[in-house]
C-alpha cells in the first residue's frame, strides 16, 4: 500500500482531501521558501478537521527560510513551536538541522528531542543537502536519532525526481525498512505510481496529490 501525503501551505485546500485517497497531510506556510512553521490558528484548525476526516498531521517546525544551521535562538523558537504543536494534537514533527558543512547536527537535534515528547518525527528535504556519499551514514544517525520518516527528493538541484530514482531506490534499499523514506518534489496523483515501481518507495509526498 502506498501512502500518499498532500503537503498543504494552509487551510484553503484541506476541504478538498478525500480521506479515502489522502492518509496524511503536512501543514506548512511559506512554500516559496520550502515551507516554514504555520501559525497556533492555522495548525489548531487543521487539526480538528482533519481528525474529524480520519487524516493524520504533520506539523512543519522551521522557524525561516534559507540554509538549515540554527542558532541558539532559533532552536529555543522551535522548541516553543513543538510544544505547541503537540498541545494541538499534531501527529508527528517534521524538522531538520545541519552544520554548516551540511552534516545532520547532531546536537540541535537532540536539544529539540525532550520537546518532541516521543512524537513520530520526520526529516525532511534538509536531506538532500547532505553530500550524496554520505546520506548513508545520515540515515544510520537518524534511525538511532529515533525519526520515523525521511522526506528527500534524491538531490540537491531542481532536477526532476525522475532522474534521482536510482539514488532513491538504493537509499530504500540500505534502509531496509528501518526508517521510512518518503519521496517528494515533483510527484504528483499523476506519477506516484511510476515511481513507486521505480524506486520501491511506498511512501509519497506532494502539493499536487489531489
Amino acid at each position: 500500500m502506498i501512502i500518499k501525503e498532500f503537503c498543504a501551505e494552509n487551510l484553503t485546500d484541506l476541504p478538498k482531501v478525500d480521506s479515502a485517497a489522502i492518509k496524511r497531510v503536512e501543514l506548512c506556510d511559506n512554500l516559496t521558501v520550502g515551507g516554514t512553521t504555520p501559525s497556533y490558528g492555522v495548525i489548531k484548525e487543521a487539526s480538528t478537521y482533519l481528525h474529524e476526516k480520519g487524516v493524520s498531521l504533520a506539523v512543519m517546525i522551521r522557524p525561516r527560510g534559507g540554509n538549515f544551521v540554527y542558532n541558539d535562538l532559533e532552536l529555543r523558537a522551535m522548541e516553543e513551536d513543538i510544544l505547541k504543536a503537540i498541545e494541538l494534537e499534531a501527529d508527528a514533527l517534521v524538522l531538520g538541522a545541519l552544520t554548516e558543512d551540511n552534516h545532520i547536527d547532531t546536537d540541535a537535534i537532540e536539544q529539540l528531542l525532550p520537546s518532541t515528547q516521543g512524537l513520530p518525527l520526520v526529516f525532511h528535504m534538509a536531506f538532500d543537502q547532505i553530500p550524496l556519499e554520505e546520506q548513508k551514514a545520515a540515515l544510520d544517525e537518524l534511525v538511532d536519532l529515533g525519526f520515523a520518516r525521511i522526506l528527500l527528493h534524491g538531490s540537491a538541484n531542481d532536477q526532476p525526481i525522475a532522474a534521482n530514482v536510482e539514488h532513491i531506490k538504493d537509499l530504500i534499499d540500505y534502509a531496509n525498512k528501518r526508517i521510512e523514506i518518503m519521496i517528494g518534489g515533483g510527484v504528483t496523483a499523476d506519477n506516484y505510481q511510476e515511481l513507486c515501481d521505480q524506486t520501491s518507495a511506498t511512501a509519497v509526498h506532494g502539493t499536487k496529490m489531489i
